[in-house]
């Protein structure tokens, strides 16, 4: 089975039910992208597929044959981090981080459809990527950070501008 993953084009032979998750990460070696609940309900395996958002613990490999797919891995530009990776940093949002990365393919996702999401489009992006760490405030200031409207947004500026988790 043929899949392009962060823009190469790799053959997999592998059972055409086998998640994506389980291709990334123990097949292709790439672990950035995590199980969390395999029911994709926290979005720990959040990755890109086609340009849009897919939890990957729950697609199997053989529906997204000729996609391209993009991991944690393949967001980086010419060795620089992505300008939400950056944004991430810039806003220190990481606390244990196994979220992070799924927290990450989520926003890049929305600002690929929405490149100046409101407050209200970031949660409703947002929702389904949960955070034990609760980093939520510095998730949305880091989102527009990126979008390039943070408007002095900080984490602690953004404090109290929490996603709906209902």
């Amino acid at each position: 089975m043929e899949l392009t993953v962060n823009g190469r084009t790799v053959q997999l032979d592998v059972d055409p039910e086998m998640l994506l998750l389980w291709a990334l990460r123990d097949v292709l070696g790439l672990t950035g992208t995590k199980f969390g609940c395999g029911v994709a309900q926290c979005g720990a395996c959040t990755v890109i597929v086609d340009g849009g958002a897919r939890r990957s613990c729950v697609t199997p490999v053989q529906s997204v044959a000729g996609s391209q797919i993009t991991t944690i891995e393949g967001l980086a530009i010419n060795g620089k981090p992505h300008p939400v990776q950056q944004a991430w940093i810039d806003e220190q949002v990481p606390q244990c981080g196994y979220c992070q990365a799924g927290q990450i393919m989520s926003a890049v996702a929305l600002l690929q459809e929405i490149p100046e999401p409101t407050e209200d489009e970031i949660a409703r992006a947002m929702t389904g990527n949960y955070c034990r760490c609760g980093t939520y405030p510095a998730i949305r200031a880091a989102v527009l950070r990126a979008s390039g409207q943070d408007g002095g947004a900080t984490a602690a500026g953004a404090a109290g501008r929490v996603p709906d988790r209902g």
